[in-house]
């Protein structure tokens, strides 16, 4: 069976499952394969309990009996994927691609929200941002949506190149590029090279491009590619800054981190020889780095005609979840979670911002960072090294990675102590009680860090 004709199908039963526990009368299950599953194994099980039909693999031998309801295909996740591509061709709208190493959540959600002051959108549900939830979030498309914001994810080369011809954005934004998932990437250049994969689609198709002028590796990127077509930088490149460059769109400044991030920003037009009044918002966020992240949502949704008013009142009402910059005030403490994601450029940057922060007493509990591969030991030393400069008031670290790092450290002016998982730390915060401060919560998600905030 083509696409085409598994498109007809899927018309007819427009609700995809990949969990054999959940099959709606009427849907289609889609087995997949991972390193611990098959869900091969369990399609006629999906069909009793009510899938009108499953797609599997063909080569599966335990699926050789004659079914009318199976759907052999060479690969069920590529067939999910073209399945999602096709749907999406079915609609006409401006559908937004975003990738990044930092911040794509919190900028995709940000656009979202600007976005919906005008329009209906359909965006990407949490992190859905991999070979699996991008299909899904694409399936969810329907005749209500004005446009679309779809969020990319990749660990792999390639992955980025993957799901950018699933999606076909027709604009799109790289946050930045960081040293993360060197483990496996390789190197930080095969970073740049996955992420600059979004570049390469959409200069090839003339689609509209959002960047960060003041980041030179994107800048670079962007110009690397533009050289493999005319040799110039496409005029639908839209740029936004917090510096004074000319070609800067949208520009920002913070205003102040008192804890939450107030900024203030402006249209300027250096062709024109125009530049708009500075306007102000006061944002649920913390941290100076979400800067970025407002710039590039402010930017979008000028491009897309949303009116200023409408622009800042969306950024000013912005709420963030799932422990991504959150502040959360206890009955004892005040707590600054970021304990869903850490690399060494959010960690250097969520460490930066609470030294500024001109609040009393600090403690900060930071996690290990996964996936760095030959770089983990040096890239945790760092980060030692700049908790040991910030000189907060108490410092716990949580996991092996820092107890190799602490092993060359002077401790007589750093009071910092080292648990080996979240656990022991749990433990500790029952004996000792920690009350009346201001605590950074910081790690990767594999820690479970954001198991803390309840205990403090």
């Amino acid at each position: 069976m083509d696409i085409k004709e598994l498109y007809k199908l899927y018309q007819q039963h427009p609700q995809i499952t990949t969990d054999s526990r959940d099959c709606p009368e009427g849907s289609i299950f889609l087995a997949l394969k991972g390193a611990s599953f098959d869900g091969n194994q369990y399609a006629l099980q999906a069909l009793e309990k009510g899938c009108s039909y499953a797609i599997v693999d063909s080569e599966n031998s335990q699926l050789s009996t004659v079914n009318s309801q199976l759907i052999p295909v060479k690969d069920t996740l590529q067939t999910f994927k073209d399945l999602a591509r096709e749907h999406r061709r079915q609609h006409d709208i401006p559908v937004i691609g975003i990738t990044g190493t930092n911040g794509k959540t919190t900028t995709k959600e940000l656009i979202r929200c600007v976005l919906a002051e005008c329009y209906n959108v359909m965006a990407t549900e949490g992190n859905f941002n991999n070979d699996v939830g991008v299909p899904k979030t694409l399936l969810r498309l329907n005749d209500s949506h004005d446009i679309a914001v779809v969020e990319m994810g990749a660990s792999h080369p390639g992955d980025i190149k993957t799901l950018v011809e699933t999606v076909e954005p027709n604009s799109g934004l790289i946050t930045n590029v960081g040293r993360a998932h060197l483990q496996g990437f390789g190197s930080f250049e095969g970073v740049c090279r996955t992420k600059g994969e979004l570049y390469d689609f959409l200069i090839a198709h003339d689609c509209p491009i959002f960047v960060n002028r003041d980041n030179e590796h994107l800048m670079e990127m962007l110009e690397v590619r533009c050289k493999m077509y005319d040799g110039s930088v496409p005029p639908d490149v839209y740029f936004y800054g917090q510096s004074d460059n000319p070609d800067i769109l949208i520009r920002g400044e913070v205003v102040s981190c008192a804890p939450f991030l107030r900024f203030r920003w402006r249209e300027q037009d250096s062709e024109a020889g125009y530049t708009s009044e500075w306007m102000e918002v006061q944002t649920h966020l913390i941290g100076a780095y979400n800067l970025d992240n407002m710039l590039a949502a402010i930017t979008v949704g000028y491009v897309n005609n949303v009116p200023f008013e409408q622009i800042n009142h969306a950024l000013a009402n912005y709420v963030p979840t799932n422990n991504r910059s959150q502040l959360t005030e206890t009955a004892t403490n005040h707590l600054i979670v970021d304990a869903y994601n850490a690399n060494p450029t959010s960690m250097k940057a969520a460490i930066d911002n609470f030294r500024l922060m001109e609040v009393s007493p600090k403690m900060a509990i930071i996690g290990k960072m996964g996936e760095l591969g030959d770089v983990s030991d040096e890239e945790h030393q760092k980060v030692v090294a700049q908790l040991q400069e910030a000189g907060f008031d108490e410092v716990w670290l949580v996991g092996e990675e820092f107890e190799k790092a602490l092993a060359n450290v002077q401790h007589s002016t750093f009071n910092v102590q080292c648990f080996h998982d979240v656990e022991e730390v749990k433990a500790a915060i029952a004996r000792r009680q920690p009350q009346h401060r201001f605590i950074l919560i910081k790690g990767s998600n594999s820690v479970k860090l954001f198991q803390l905030p309840e205990l403090l």
